[in-house]
């Protein structure tokens, strides 16, 4: 790969770099059922659904959002139903991260790694400027990329960081702090599995349409169990403004990043 073909690639970590449908979503789903008094305990198809809208990629605010949801399919208006936005954070986070916030002994623990640390030594081997933004918290964001996969200090942009996807503040920060202030404007490839991640990349090209940007689909281990579910999913990124779709991240090999950016 030329100097001239070089590329930015910025990873979603959630459903890209590890499997969050044990973890994240489940406790979605536990928080859902909790606050709805056991009334309602939302499938993962349901929480895709819910993903697939675009502006849903807090968890937290999902969580609450499906609360919402089932009161109003009970006759209740969104205005009648009192809900404690903070109380829902600290419920899924003793599901997520555990009950002992110095040693956590939640989900998180459990989560299968979907990449390994030499993808990406092969893509700073070959010139490849490489980081992750994601709407994960940056204490949960650095548990999988520095304890898990020992990546040393790489370059993130967290939940604390920036505002929410879709918009790509975040994005636009990561791409900074990766070129370090040089004046080349490189191709983009961002990478991640919800349809916020595409619109990310859609917003970023319209605020700045200098360089090429490309958005890369991941199917999350959860929507891969069905020819018919996988199909759809493929689908609804590519919709949204995926480039292409893989069903692993590491599927996006240099060659491909290369051919991509031409």
């Amino acid at each position: 790969m030329t100097e001239s073909t070089k590329a930015i690639v910025v990873f979603d970590i959630d459903g890209v770099i590890r499997d969050v449908s044990g973890s994240y979503r489940r406790a979605i789903s536990d928080t859902v059922e909790y606050f709805t008094v056991s009334a309602y305990r939302p499938a993962p198809v349901d929480i895709d659904n819910l993903k697939s809208e675009g502006i849903w990629n807090n968890d937290w605010e999902a969580s609450q959002e499906l609360i919402y949801r089932h009161f109003m399919s009970q006759g209740e208006q969104r205005e009648q139903v009192q809900l404690d936005y903070q109380k829902i954070v600290t419920y899924f986070q003793s599901r997520y991260r555990g009950t002992d916030s110095e040693n956590w002994n939640g989900y998180i623990c459990h989560e299968p790694l979907l990449a390994q640390p030499g993808y990406f030594q092969e893509l700073t081997k070959s010139g490849i400027a490489w980081g992750f933004f994601s709407g994960a918290t940056r204490l949960s964001a650095n548990y999988v990329l520095e304890k898990r996969l020992g990546l040393q200090s790489p370059v993130l942009i967290a939940m604390e960081d920036a505002p929410s996807k879709p918009d790509p503040a975040g994005l636009f920060a990561t791409i900074n702090i990766l070129e370090n202030g040089s004046d080349q404007k490189q191709t983009v490839v961002y990478v991640g599995d919800t349809v916020a991640d595409m619109y990310t990349v859609n917003k970023a090209k319209v605020i700045d349409n200098s360089r090429t940007w490309l958005g890369v689909g991941v199917l999350p281990p959860h929507v891969q169990e069905t020819t018919e579910r996988r199909e759809t999913y493929a689908q609804t990124l590519m919709k949204a403004g995926a480039k292409i779709v893989f069903n692993n991240v590491q599927e996006l090999t240099i060659k491909t990043i290369y051919t991509l950016s031409l």
